[in-house]
């Protein structure tokens, strides 16, 4: 059986992921109650998920700021300037306000993802929080009677 503190460790170690390292599952949660043991697998489930929406903020922050950068770029350039667009391998040759009204709209549509991301990550952040807390209030009980 883990000590308190190897508990604790887990459960709010110095990393958020993976809680269970260094656990043998079958034999050191087994032995954990049931309602621990599903508190643990909870927790796991909320950071995998944690990491998967921090995935995908971290890419549309790099899709908005390689648009940001191409309406940059644009903004220097003359406005009978030739402009061509990348299609898959294909470069065609486009009209520089369509360019940029398309490249607005996407940077808007990056935004608002951006937005609904954040908004996620605080929610499962929250949510991990809160799972901590009651497994360290669960644990307490059990490592108590060691």
């Amino acid at each position: 059986m883990k000590t308190k503190k190897e508990l604790e460790t887990l459960i709010i170690g110095p990393r958020l992921l993976p809680v269970t390292e260094g656990l043998n599952l079958s034999d050191e949660l087994s032995k954990l109650p049931p309602n621990v043991q599903e508190r643990l697998l909870r927790l796991q489930q909320l950071q995998q998920t944690l990491q998967s929406i921090l995935a995908q903020k971290q890419q549309v922050e790099m899709e908005k700021s390689e648009v940001e950068q191409t309406l940059a770029e644009m903004a220097k350039t003359a406005d009978d300037a030739v402009i061509y667009k990348a299609i898959g391998s294909l470069l065609v040759k486009s009209d520089k306000t369509k360019i940029s009204t398309d490249l607005n709209e996407r940077k808007d549509l990056l935004v608002t993802r951006s937005t609904v991301i954040a908004k996620q990550e605080e929610r499962i952040r929250s949510q991990v929080k809160e799972t901590q807390t009651k497994l360290q209030e669960d644990i307490n009980p059990i490592a108590g009677q060691q």
